[in-house]
């Protein structure tokens, strides 16, 4: 069963700003959701973004929850202020 992968309109904004190599990284990270939830390294969030999910790749950290069948990619940054508002 594959799950449908979607993107806010600011994480398909920061998905396009994001330097090559790290955009390549996060495609296979994206491609990987789509067998969700058989993910690994999805490491569920707590407090107030409790109910989502977050997978780094090195400095950049891609967070999202999941809606059934469907995967809701939130946000795409560095690592840096990443969590705050």
């Amino acid at each position: 069963m594959m799950a449908l992968v979607r993107f806010t309109p600011d994480a398909a904004k920061e998905l396009e700003e994001l330097p090559k190599i790290i955009h390549r990284r996060v495609i296979t990270i994206i491609e990987q959701l789509e067998r969700w939830p058989e993910v690994s390294g999805a490491k569920p969030l707590s407090g107030k973004l409790a109910g989502h999910y977050r997978k780094r790749t090195g400095d950049y950290r891609v967070q999202f929850h999941a809606d059934g069948q469907t995967v809701v990619i939130e946000r795409i940054g560095h690592r840096d202020g990443f969590y705050e508002d």
